[in-house]
């Protein structure tokens, strides 16, 4: 849950969730929405990987990238348990 965290806490990072959430995406298709380089984008797919936030899977000669939505609802799901009055 830690690496989750971390990797949430990055701005880039959540905005290639909100794309990912629409549409799965190549590198290359994320790349094109920010204004920096492929490998600072390569480095946050790899660190969302790490923290099992998305799931890459090769397409012929294109690897795409998806959201891991369980490992969301775990973390909803623990976040939960916070609200007042609940254990």
């Amino acid at each position: 849950m830690q690496l989750a965290f971390k990797a949430l806490s990055d701005p880039t990072r959540r905005d290639i969730l909100e794309l990912l959430r629409e549409r799965d995406m190549t590198a290359g298709e994320i790349a094109e929405q920010f204004n920096m380089t492929k490998p600072s984008i390569s480095h946050h797919l790899n660190l969302l990987k790490q923290a099992d936030l998305v799931i890459d899977e090769r397409q012929g000669q294109f690897i795409y990238y998806s959201i891991n939505t369980t490992v969301l609802q775990d973390l909803m799901s623990w976040l939960w348990t916070f609200k007042k009055g609940e254990k």
